[in-house]
């Protein structure tokens, strides 16, 4: 029989975490179920949508430095004009992407276009192009938000009204997706560490 706590309150049920599951439901292609014509998220640009074409990828590393391998990413960003769309656009920009990492490499990709400048809430300056990040992994009672920005908008950076609330300098850099080739932009989250990637409660 189960006794109310002292204070009168039922206790608290466990956490859910992104269990084994989670692929399988969410991202089954990688699991190894090619089970629909249409896999949700694979893009979030379709063949047609204009700007420069960029690939992001990186490793999702835990407190000891080694990667998770059973990570899932979302990805929301705005269209190289710099603005957000409610519902797919006719040139097949959605902006939001579903990956997850790789079992082996533990590496995490998306193919997508750069976005643009997004205007700023109440009249603040235009943000930064960046691409917001949502990460889940067992273990993980809450997904975790962050953002990716670009280490070639400097400039832009230097402004940008999320980057410039995080006190430490340096912590901003954990947010900065480092350019290694034409195209082509590496950003390593960590979820714990010395280096522990910034993250926000929202």
């Amino acid at each position: 029989m189960f006794t109310p706590n002292a204070l009168g309150y039922l206790a608290e049920t466990p956490s859910q975490t992104a269990g084994p599951y989670v692929h399988i439901g969410l991202i089954p292609k990688q699991a190894g179920f090619d089970i629909f014509s249409n896999h949700l998220g694979e893009s979030p640009v379709g063949a047609t949508t204009p700007g420069e074409r960029i690939r992001i990828e990186g490793r999702i590393l835990d407190g000891t430095g080694a990667p998770v391998r059973d990570a899932l990413v979302e990805s929301w960003q705005a269209d190289a004009a710099g603005f957000y769309h409610a519902k797919p656009t006719a040139d097949g920009f959605r902006g939001w992407a579903r990956t997850g990492t790789d079992f082996e490499s533990g590496l995490w990709a998306i193919e997508t276009v750069k976005p643009g400048r997004v205007p700023g809430r109440h009249g603040h300056k235009r943000m930064a192009p960046h691409i917001s990040l949502w990460i889940v992994a067992r273990g993980i009672n809450i997904g975790l938000s962050t953002r990716l920005y670009f280490a070639d908008e400097e400039a832009a950076n230097a402004e940008d009204p999320v980057l410039r609330i995080i006190e430490q300098p340096a912590r901003r850099q954990t947010l900065i997706a480092r350019r290694e080739a034409p195209g082509r932009y590496v950003l390593d989250i960590h979820l714990q560490g010395e280096s522990e990637t910034v993250f926000f409660d929202i």
